[in-house]
């Protein structure tokens, strides 16, 4: 009995092989090869609190050109992580294009108020986690004043949030003092009266409350006249001259 030869899996044997042979080979070529260059971009329009070349050195071993890095070398989780753990930095992307462009895409951490005492001085950010001031750049946020604590922390960043979030109150509140008791006092940047804004509950409709005074005692010529605005009771506004 005769055996035929099976020239068609033979054929096919050949080509896999083939393919994984060339497969390897431009594997090890691509990982060889080195970068060209490196770059940086920011997520977002805001001023920036920490500069291209800070990032770099994050981004680029022992500060060496990317031109001098192989791929191979490359350990993209942890430049990642070194980026994120810096303390101006809410979240980075580090990959390497297919251009051979090593790429970090970074998104800053968001100040929302800048808290002052005597001991020291920092921002908040959006997230509600300390961030130091920068030296290139100063938030406009309003200064907060008073003890945030592990109880109270939760509802002044909710409140700090609502504020930078609305486009009137971003540029009309300047100042916050927290209270012992958990009230809170509010200064305005135009005029000389307080805000008594109370405990922070109700945020919106207080808010929506002191808008519409606003804007009504403006129309109305009678702003400057007021020392108080009194917003506890979420009903009304109470107005002291």
């Amino acid at each position: 009995m005769k055996r035929h030869f099976n020239w068609t899996n033979l054929r096919l044997v050949l080509i896999l092989s083939m393919v994984v042979f060339l497969y390897s080979f431009s594997s090890i070529r691509n990982e060889q090869r080195k970068l060209l260059k490196s770059t940086i971009e920011f997520i977002g329009k805001e001023q920036l609190f920490v500069t291209h070349e800070t990032v770099n050195k994050l981004l680029i071993e022992n500060n060496k050109d990317a031109s001098a890095i192989r791929k191979v070398a490359l350990d993209l989780n942890s430049l990642e992580k070194s980026i994120n753990n810096h303390e101006m930095i809410e979240k980075s992307e580090v990959f390497v294009s297919v251009d051979g462009v090593l790429k970090a895409v970074v998104k800053q951490k968001t100040p929302v108020a800048r808290v002052v005492s005597s001991q020291e001085s920092y921002y908040l950010d959006y997230m509600g986690t300390k961030m130091p001031l920068s030296e290139i750049h100063t938030a406009r946020v309003p200064l907060v004043i008073g003890n945030i604590t592990n109880e109270n922390s939760e509802l002044v960043n909710e409140l700090f949030r609502y504020i930078h979030a609305d486009e009137f109150l971003k540029k009309n509140i300047i100042g916050v003092e927290i209270l012992p008791s958990g009230s809170v006092k509010m200064k305005n940047r135009n005029f000389d009266f307080t805000i008594d804004f109370g405990k922070i509950i109700k945020i919106e409709e207080k808010f929506k409350n002191y808008q519409a005074f606003y804007q009504k005692a403006v129309q109305d010529k009678t702003i400057e006249k007021y020392k108080n605005i009194n917003l506890k009771f979420t009903q009304q506004v109470v107005c002291t001259k």
